[in-house]
């Protein structure tokens, strides 16, 4: 069985702002795109980060 990492709370709003983002658009989500249109309350840069740990766990 393999364990699944687990996300903290804005991590897991960050990923799931990744897959709405993607489901409306069919286009790649870049971080301003999530910092701008998801209303995270962080940076872009912050939003990246994030989607660094995100991939090197295999969520994205």
């Amino acid at each position: 069985m393999t364990d699944i990492p687990e996300l903290d709370e804005r991590k897991a709003s960050v990923l799931r702002a990744i897959v709405e983002e993607y489901v409306e658009t069919a286009q790649p989500v870049g971080s301003q795109t999530v910092a701008r249109s998801r209303g995270l309350g962080v940076s872009s840069a912050t939003i990246r980060n994030d989607m660094t740990v995100l991939e090197r766990e295999g969520f994205i």
